[in-house]
């Protein structure tokens, strides 16, 4: 009796387990949405990077063809945010309202009928349970009468100072708790047999009722397997068509980068190919021939396109950002100060990609592809184009005489602890003075305020404003 109350609650279960999916889906499509916009955040930053950086030519393109990638991809994972919300979320959010009804006093409808069904077709039964209760609680209290008259009848022939009247009252006390035992027994194999007699009828209204929570139940499992069916094939992007065709458009642009043609389109844009403007004879102005002092000459304004006659031949015609002609500028070349960290964990600082994005979009590259070169020859200074710093900072191997950098003060961004002997160990937000430029692989040599010498990764500090 009452047992039903297990299959009662498992329409309450289920309103609470469809809430629960809706929850798992809405978490998963939250998912999506983020991964999404870090693909995207992802793909704009190094599009600028690479696209800013030193890198050319077919090649170029071919990297650049991972950022689409990203991007495309973050559409198809948006789209898959979207089914997840729009089509799975609010198929099981309308289902569940079509299904269980509330009550004005609280709890489901469902919950009632069943509750109500169920006590309706176990109240008779269990009415005459309880009567075969009382039957055998009767029964039992008797014959622990009985046996107690016989032990009293027993030890009293055994004593001689009992008259024969109180023995009589003894044997009469036994003589009725015998017929209260026959009569608590039939009355307890009556009640019983009438409880048999009930418990098919009672079996087949239990069952009824059942069968209706189980038709309510099996809806509800069908529901739930053709949902995670949906949701299924919206997470799986696998056979999409157009997912597989973003690799294999990715495959063919990485195919297509062609390390000869992106030479010869060096050569003639950068290399003996381009256009020259050697020496010629220029008549004496006063205006011209002005002597300009170094720090003028720092300050000198806009550049100068400069055109000439083109002595290699043939140029290689490509569509491309840089021009055939050398456009130089009169600034000097500045090196990139980086302000992220590559090899650092992103939840260790708490910032977001788009965070580090808007610090500087000119990190990791350790130039621009667009930077001008000085245009003055001289034997005192260091912006001969053949002495100067070359892409990967480099000095000329032919250049003897090159002079010292100028040392600049910069704060640490991030913590570092010195591998090699001759490397500097600082905390983040330490000073220290940068003695020479950043090499080939990325190092910097500089001096702490303690008087250390060492290297340290140049991409771990910033200059101080």
């Amino acid at each position: 009796v009452g047992n039903y109350k297990r299959t009662v609650k498992r329409i309450d279960d289920g309103h609470r387990l469809c809430n629960d999916l809706m929850n798992c889906i809405h978490e998963r499509a939250r998912i999506e949405k983020v991964y999404a916009q870090q693909l995207t955040e992802w793909a704009k930053r190094w599009k600028q990077l690479v696209e800013k950086g030193p890198q050319y030519g077919t090649v170029e393109r071919a990297w650049c063809a991972f950022m689409s990638e990203a991007e495309k991809v973050s559409e198809l994972h948006l789209e898959v945010k979207g089914s997840l919300m729009n089509e799975d979320f609010e198929k099981i959010k309308n289902w569940q309202k079509e299904a269980f009804h509330k009550q004005m006093m609280g709890g489901f409808k469902e919950t009632k009928e069943a509750e109500d069904g169920f006590r309706k077709a176990q109240k008779p039964w269990a009415k005459k349970l309880k009567e075969v209760e009382a039957a055998k609680k009767a029964y039992h209290a008797a014959c622990k009468e009985e046996k107690l008259a016989i032990s009293r009848e027993t030890n009293s022939k055994a004593d001689p100072a009992l008259n024969p009247e109180q023995l009589k009252k003894l044997q009469d006390k036994v003589e009725r708790s015998k017929q209260d035992v026959l009569k608590t027994k039939e009355k307890y194999e009556k009640s019983l047999k009438e409880l048999d007699n009930a418990t098919p009828q009672y079996m087949e209204n239990m069952e009824q009722v059942f069968e209706q929570c189980q038709q309510f139940e099996e809806k509800r499992l069908r529901f739930f397997r053709e949902v995670l069916l949906e949701v299924q094939k919206h997470l799986d992007l696998s056979n999409v068509a157009s997912y597989k065709n973003i690799y294999r458009e990715l495959e063919q642009n990485i195919k297509t980068a062609d390390a000869v043609e992106d030479l010869r389109w060096f050569r003639a844009n950068q290399g003996p190919g381009m256009s020259m403007n050697w020496p010629q004879f220029e008549e004496w102005s006063a205006d011209l021939n002005r002597t300009l002092s170094r720090r003028e000459k720092k300050k000198a304004s806009d550049g100068v396109t400069l055109t000439g006659i083109n002595q290699m031949g043939e140029q290689v015609s490509q569509p491309n950002k840089h021009s055939s002609s050398l456009s130089v500028q009169s600034n000097t070349l500045q090196s990139v100060q980086s302000s992220y960290n590559p090899f650092e964990d992103e939840e260790d600082t708490g910032s977001t990609v788009s965070e580090k994005e808007d610090n500087k979009i000119k990190n990791v590259s350790s130039y621009e592809k667009n930077q001008s070169y000085p245009t003055d020859w001289s034997d005192e200074e260091s912006n001969n184009p053949f002495s100067s710093t070359d892409a990967n900072g480099d000095t000329n191997p032919f250049d003897e005489d090159s002079p010292p950098a100028m040392e600049v003060r910069v704060r640490a961004l991030y913590d570092y602890e010195g591998q090699e002997q001759d490397e500097l160990s600082f905390k983040a937000g330490d000073e220290l003075t940068k003695m020479e430029n950043e090499d080939e692989q990325g190092w910097c040599k500089g001096r702490l305020d303690n008087g250390q010498v060492g290297l340290y990764p140049a991409n771990y500090v910033e200059p101080i404003q």
